[in-house]
């Protein structure tokens, strides 16, 4: 029986910590005695941040993107390219293709991928908001940057069926992104580069 070296409120502390993607119990507990640490100079600050930001972060309701404002700030950006719309699984994705700075276009976030034997079907995932947007026209290309995974392109094919006989031209990201690989964690370079040189689905 483990004996209890701190106060709920750190132990509690440790375990949210502990919840988030990267972080395990050990480095929950080293993050946290950091925080204590630190109080004035992080703790404080960035419990302020994340009050402030659970009070005003929203999803857009044109492209699924998180910010403080709906619509966006890449949806009402006039300097983008707005006929090309590139369609990612999640947030995360989206913010890597920016990192990479190779197009300068709008987005569309899918939140997810199909995927019948977790129980994600295409009325879980924001495919019809894509289907709709490229219906309303001013869409001349719909790039699918979805992972290279078997739910990835399973997904990809379901929409492409789902945009049959509509005017636009859909591509897909080249095949420099690896098979099996997450958009999130490779280079910006291999992602402007498997950009540059899409190919038709």
């Amino acid at each position: 029986m483990s004996r209890r070296i701190v106060g709920p409120e750190i132990e509690r502390l440790i375990q949210l910590l502990a919840k988030m993607p990267g972080l395990g119990p050990r480095s929950a507990r080293r993050a946290a005695l950091h925080l204590i640490k630190k109080k004035e100079q992080l703790f404080e600050p960035l419990s302020a941040a994340m009050a402030d930001a659970l009070d005003r972060v929203r999803v857009c309701s044109v492209c699924g993107n998180v910010d403080t404002a709906d619509p966006c700030t890449i949806c009402t950006d006039p300097c983008r390219e707005a006929g090309v719309l590139i369609v990612v699984e999640e947030v995360a994705d989206l913010w890597a293709l920016e990192r990479a700075s190779a197009m300068n276009v709008r987005y569309h976030v899918l939140g997810g991928t199909l995927s019948p034997l977790d129980g994600v079907g295409p009325d879980d995932l924001n495919i019809k908001g894509l289907v709709g947007r490229v219906a309303e026209g001013g869409v001349s290309e719909v790039i699918l940057a979805v992972n290279a995974t078997v739910e990835g392109q399973a997904t990809a094919h379901y929409i492409i069926d789902q945009m049959a006989g509509m005017d636009v031209k859909v591509t897909r990201l080249a095949h420099g992104v690896p098979v099996g690989g997450e958009l999130d964690y490779l280079d910006e370079g291999t992602l402007a580069a498997a950009l540059k040189s899409r190919t038709s689905f």
